[in-house]
């Protein structure tokens, strides 16, 4: 525990990267303003791991999600809630927090709750088109609501959602593609987990497009499906740079001339900052289905097309990308569309609403 007196933020993120990554986005933010700044979160999450190699302070609940995990942990919940809840007011009495920023997720919830209870300004951030169970709960009692995608809570500030530096350091899309020759470059993108569907569709499409005709292709698999990839690709005698994880992703957004991928919020962020085209496969069995309304929106501004993976075979996805391919003009239009949705200054606009609740 860290017996700490000066004003801070603690910000309340766990599990899985869309929510981790922003919150750390707005932390290191933060922290470069003279702001401290401390984690709640959990073990299990990949914040465990992540957070502490930047140096800030986490602390743990035990805490865990409980939909779609049966009856005896619904059961369990209110219990397990009580506990967390017990958990987070010891500390943040020991951080003694200016207020709260709750990115949702595991942790945010009982944090959200413990905050209420101590007198403590909350501050939300929901990150996708439908909010999370957590998020829409704590927004009842938060002083700030932040949304990054308009429209998603009542009464909340469209903020968008923060992304890295150097991806907002991209030119736009008119400048980037100015001049470009040669074949056109597609990168695929299936997750930091993978995207099996995505994984096995894209090359058998790519196999029916003429040689002459096919893409340059970056495809992005997930570490457990790298090497089945590979040989998929192989199978089908087509080219591809097949990676488990791309590091450098501004890299691999000026190299690109359109994207497959899935429709997480992040990524969506992303795309639109940078400004490109987009065939987005949602996937089906996230919670509310809120990539397909991630995805919708950012179609709404024509900046993308949707597929619903249940409605997608190999013949559809081929004619998708040879359009793509063909047409240097749909891929600009759509690249300014989806750019006209940014939100460039997103982590900045969430900072400052942080910033006011401490005496700085």
């Amino acid at each position: 525990m860290h017996d700490i007196v000066e004003p801070r933020i603690l910000i309340m993120a766990g599990g899985t990267g869309g929510h981790v990554f922003p919150g750390l986005a707005v932390a290191l933010e933060l922290r470069e303003l003279g702001v401290e700044v401390s984690w709640l979160g959990t073990k299990k999450g990949i914040e465990s791991e992540l957070i502490p190699t930047h140096n800030i302070p986490i602390e743990f609940l035990n805490v865990e999600g409980v939909r779609g995990r049966g009856l005896v942990a619904l059961i369990k919940a209110p219990f397990l809630l009580w506990q967390s809840v017990r958990q987070a007011v010891t500390i943040i009495n020991q951080i003694k927090p200016a207020a709260v920023l709750g990115m949702g997720g595991f942790g945010s919830g009982p944090g959200a709750l413990a905050a209420w209870l101590k007198g403590i300004p909350i501050i939300i951030h929901e990150q996708n088109a439908v909010a999370g169970t957590t998020n829409r709960i704590i927004s009842y009692f938060a002083r700030s609501i932040l949304e990054g995608f308009p429209g998603t809570i009542k009464g909340a500030h469209w903020s968008g959602n923060p992304i890295r530096k150097e991806i907002l350091g991209i030119k736009e899309p008119g400048l980037r593609f100015q001049g470009r020759q040669g074949s056109v470059n597609l990168l695929v993108l299936g997750g930091s987990r993978g995207a099996k569907t995505i994984n096995e569709l894209v090359p058998g499409a790519l196999a029916l497009i003429p040689k002459n005709n096919r893409p340059n292709v970056l495809h992005q698999t997930g570490k457990q499906h790298a090497e089945l990839t590979r040989a998929v690709y192989a199978a089908v005698n087509v080219e591809c740079e097949v990676v488990p994880f791309i590091d450098a992703m501004d890299e691999a957004y000026e190299w690109a001339d359109f994207v497959i991928c899935r429709a997480g919020a992040l990524t969506i962020a992303e795309l639109a900052n940078v400004g490109l085209a987009a065939i987005f496969i949602p996937f089906p069995f996230a919670i509310d289905d809120h990539q397909t309304a991630n995805a919708k929106w950012i179609e709404s501004l024509r900046g993308a097309v949707v597929c619903p993976q249940g409605e997608l075979s190999q013949d559809k996805l081929r004619n998708l990308i040879v359009e793509f391919v063909e047409s240097s003009d749909k891929r600009l239009r759509m690249a300014l569309a989806a750019r006209s949705g940014a939100k460039t200054r997103a982590t900045e606009e969430i900072c400052k609403v942080c910033l006011g609740y401490l005496n700085v």
